[in-house]
């Protein structure tokens, strides 16, 4: 079992709830909730990322946060809400296990071990979106796209994944040239090669370099959570 609060679980309770999950395959641009639209299922992926974005009225959008296999997307059904006003689509193609809210509600309960990990896996979500927002603040947008990058990389357990400009703009809040320029710095480094809509990290410790602290805080962040501290 890739994804890792499924994996947590005790034999048994990952047994129990087995045979109310489906998997299903993530496809590039799928829309997993949308903004102010009842949230059907939840999913854990096991691989693949999908980003939550906040939508402005004119349209306009930036990620807020990814989830990979760390993790569930659909946690607002976990804190009692139906819907919201973002949305959350698979920025990387993927696979995962879904389940209907409605299901989730009657067998994730207080009592139950993932009712448990999900208090611990809201709070380590909520400091990554806190800590993208200091991000977008204060940090350079080739030490964001560093830790983009390396986030990435470690949800698919893959150096090289599919990713456009264009949405690799949306997820840093900046336009396609500046997403151009930056890449092409790194390029010209030898830390990536971006071609045809793919990159691969060949430089994973040059990108370690580059990026902010706001990596590190958010990986130690969920690491607390499944180590149990």
């Amino acid at each position: 079992m890739k994804n890792q609060l499924l994996a947590a679980l005790p034999p048994e309770e990952y047994s129990r709830l087995a045979p109310y999950m489906e998997h299903v395959s993530l496809e590039f641009r799928q829309e997993l909730y949308s903004r102010n639209q009842p949230i059907e299922y939840v999913y854990f992926p096991n691989y693949g990322v999908a980003s939550m974005l906040t939508v402005m009225t004119d349209g306009s959008a930036i990620e807020v946060a990814t989830v990979g296999n760390e993790g569930i997307v659909g946690l607002p059904v976990f804190l009692g809400a139906d819907r919201i006003p973002g949305e959350c689509f698979i920025q990387v193609p993927g696979s995962g296990l879904r389940m209907r809210v409605d299901v989730f509600k009657t067998h994730v309960t207080a009592d139950s071990p993932l009712y448990n990990l999900l208090q611990k896996y809201t709070q380590a979500l909520f400091n990554q979106i806190a800590q993208s927002a200091a991000c977008n603040r204060l940090h350079s947008i080739e030490q964001r796209m560093c830790r983009w990058l390396l986030m990435t990389a470690d949800r698919v357990e893959t150096d090289t994944f599919a990713l456009t400009q264009e949405f690799l703009s949306v997820m840093l809040g900046v336009n396609r040239s500046t997403v151009s320029l930056n890449a092409s710095i790194l390029q010209k480094a030898g830390l990536i090669n971006y071609t045809r809509g793919q990159i691969t990290i060949l430089d994973r410790l040059g990108i370690e370099d580059i990026t902010c602290e706001c990596y590190q805080v958010v990986n130690a962040e969920f690491k607390r959570l499944f180590n149990g501290n």
